[in-house]
């Protein structure tokens, strides 16, 4: 059984989600791009959303959002499906586009958290010796200069998407936020931080290149890979699952969030194993989701959007 996870309005995190086997499904040329792009505005748009970072490999896509409202379930649900509908359309592919593991979410809770986790996103594909520099990279990503005022456009793909339907737009804009906590006058600073660690990411990236002797694939080869086959580079089984970050150097950041996170899931365990027993009105911790959306449970606090 997996662990409870807090979900709350106004958290930020970091998204992954994996293709299936680590296919090459989401290479990227103009059609995934603008499934990708399209798919993003709308459902962030539906559900509230704030996109800060993104960067779209063709094997795993990242997200750094912020979920106004704490229906991020509703929004990873709803996107995910999308994007793998359309997927299978344009890629003639049969059966599951995302791999079978749940999506990876880390909620980022200091601004350090925030900077590293960004230029992690942004510095995928020279981490992964396809590309020298991040902005070489052509699929859909933003650049350090965008973070807090890009803007993103896409049309309707033709794949899978009703144009009669409504919900389906002729045309959609998706605009990057700065993150909660990042005023307008200190917006400057902060897309510096984040290209002084992109530039440190990348540079340690390139040593590690240097030092196995692989060569560059380049963005033109990489957007020219089959879709069907399989990445061959060697990926470490996953041993953790973390669920928050707050970045290097931040003094007892980290203790204290795990003690929060322990003592939410000790008191979502304790009402669970009350409710099971007959008890309806036990009482689940504020940032419970699931049992409050599926069985109506009673929630500490404010009530959550669904």
């Amino acid at each position: 059984m997996s662990q409870p996870r807090e979900i709350v309005p106004g958290a930020t995190y970091l998204i992954t989600r994996r293709v299936l086997r680590r296919h090459h499904l989401l290479r990227p040329d103009a059609a995934i791009n603008q499934l990708l792009v399209y798919v993003l505005a709308v459902s962030t748009r539906r559900y509230d959303i704030k996109v800060h970072a993104l960067c779209a490999m063709s094997t795993h896509l990242h997200l750094v959002v912020t979920d106004t409202n704490g229906v991020l379930p509703r929004f990873l649900q709803f996107f995910h499906r999308i994007v793998a509908l359309g997927t299978k359309v344009l890629r003639q592919w049969e059966g599951p586009v995302w791999d079978h593991e749940a999506t990876s979410v880390v909620r980022l809770l200091t601004r350090a958290a925030v900077v590293e986790k960004i230029a992690y996103v942004l510095a995928n594909p020279v981490s992964a010796g396809l590309v020298r520099h991040a902005r070489e990279w052509p699929g859909i990503k933003a650049d350090t200069s965008e973070l807090g005022r890009g803007l993103l456009r896409a049309t309707r793909p033709a794949a899978y998407l009703d144009p009669e339907n409504p919900l389906w737009p002729d045309e959609v804009t998706l605009p990057l936020s700065l993150p909660p906590g990042i005023a307008r006058d200190s917006a400057e600073r902060f897309r510096d931080d984040v290209a002084a660690e992109l530039e440190l990411l990348e540079a340690q990236a390139h040593a590690e290149v240097q030092q196995q002797r692989r060569p560059c694939l380049g963005a033109d080869r990489a957007s020219r890979v089959s879709p069907y086959d399989r990445a061959t580079s060697f990926e470490a089984l996953r041993s953790r699952n973390p669920t928050f970050a707050v970045g290097r150097e931040q003094g007892d950041a980290w203790r204290i969030a795990g003690a929060a996170v322990r003592a939410f899931r000790a008191s979502y365990r304790d009402a669970l194993e009350r409710w099971r027993a007959g008890v309806r009105d036990a009482v689940f911790p504020s940032g419970t989701w699931w049992m409050r959306m599926f069985h109506g449970v009673n929630v500490t606090g404010t009530a959550l959007t669904s």
